[in-house]
């Protein structure tokens, strides 16, 4: 959600008119506007500014963190306190030093610092939300030029960086421990590691958490991804306030849905296998809240479907095959990087324009 929406205060240009000049052919006076406002495009007004959009998302998010506090405990609130402080002052700090306005005020930085903590484990040190902002921040965001100009998610960037210290982020506590310690760094016996649910699929049994678990965010996973049934909600609230469309949700769901339905990995329970693919790991929170990133995401609505169609497939592509258990970052990071040829094939023609360079 990165896109920068401008409402430039563009001078415009006042041409006076005549009073009253002759209808051609019928020798009619008609009366003319005093003054004619000539103004370039767009000419769409709208309330909506980066802040509106920002603070939309912010609400539809903190449901779902509010729960992963509730589940995890207060070191959940911590590593969001911090990744949301080091993503907002690294913002600030970059935009200084490299001669720009200060724009910390939109809450785009904020809401990167949210989803970043919200795609992590509770039980990493507090130092990698600091980290992982800086990636987000400053390499992905502000040395591409700002936002909107990135060609990748922030947080879903450094999230995958962060996997450079694959033991901390796969260390998942255990539904129902609360970790209430806030030492920098965890010590054995702070918290209970436990696995996720995708880690039973990719074994290849069913997880021991029944379905009606999965949908309330009883099981491990990060802070933000287990609780699906306020993640949805969240996602309607974008779709009611028009901060996203629904095609790139649908069509990503719904790829995963029809191939995990086809294809399950628990053989012969395809309905329960699907339910359970759809519910694990960050497939709603991806699929709402990242994939939809203005910034990021086709500008056609056709561009949108191929796009969703295309995280589906590799989101399932990488859960069967793939080392990690988990596809939902690198199939939207992978996809990013295929937004400017999608645009270009669907971009509709201008009128009066030529077509495949006749």
């Amino acid at each position: 959600m990165d896109k920068k929406i401008e409402n430039p205060s563009v001078p415009a240009e006042t041409v006076p008119a005549a009073e009253e000049k002759s209808a051609a052919g019928t020798g009619r006076k008609i009366r003319m506007p005093e003054m004619l406002t000539v103004s370039p495009s767009p000419h769409i007004k709208t309330p909506d500014t980066t802040a509106t959009v920002m603070f939309d998302v912010i609400l539809a998010l903190l449901p779902a963190f509010i729960w992963g506090v509730y589940v995890f405990g207060v070191r959940a609130l911590a590593v969001a306190a911090v990744s949301i402080a080091a993503c907002v002052g690294l913002e600030a700090a970059a935009q200084i030093l490299l001669h720009r306005p200060v724009t910390i005020g939109d809450l785009s930085a904020a809401v990167t610092g949210l989803l970043l903590a919200m795609n992590l484990p509770v039980s990493v040190p507090l130092w990698m939300p600091v980290v992982g902002a800086f990636f987000a921040i400053v390499v992905v965001k502000q040395l591409f030029g700002g936002i909107g100009k990135n060609f990748v998610n922030p947080a879903l960037a450094a999230r995958v960086f962060l996997f450079s210290w694959a033991s901390e982020m796969t260390a998942f506590s255990a539904d129902g421990e609360r970790v209430t310690s806030l030492a920098p760094v965890l010590t054995e016996g702070d918290f209970v590691a436990s696995a996720t649910p995708l880690a039973s699929l990719k074994a290849g049994t069913l997880p021991s958490e029944t379905i009606f678990d999965m949908f309330l965010g009883n099981h491990a996973g990060c802070t933000g991804e287990v609780m699906s049934l306020l993640l949805l909600a969240g996602g309607i609230f974008l779709l009611v306030q028009r901060v996203i469309t629904w095609h790139i949700p649908v069509a990503y769901i719904g790829t995963v849905a029809a191939l995990t339905f086809l294809f399950p990995r628990y053989s012969g329970m395809p309905i329960e296998s699907m339910l359970y693919e759809l519910l694990a790991g960050g497939l709603l929170l991806g699929a709402f809240f990242m994939a939809t990133d203005y910034a990021t995401s086709p500008v056609t609505p056709a561009g949108r479907l191929i796009f969703g169609v295309g995280c589906g497939l590799i989101t399932v592509l990488i859960r069967y095959f793939g080392t990690y258990p988990e596809g939902v970052s690198f199939s939207i990071l992978v996809m990013n990087l295929l937004v400017w040829y999608i645009d270009k094939a669907t971009m509709p023609r201008r009128f009066g324009g030529k077509s495949n360079g006749k």
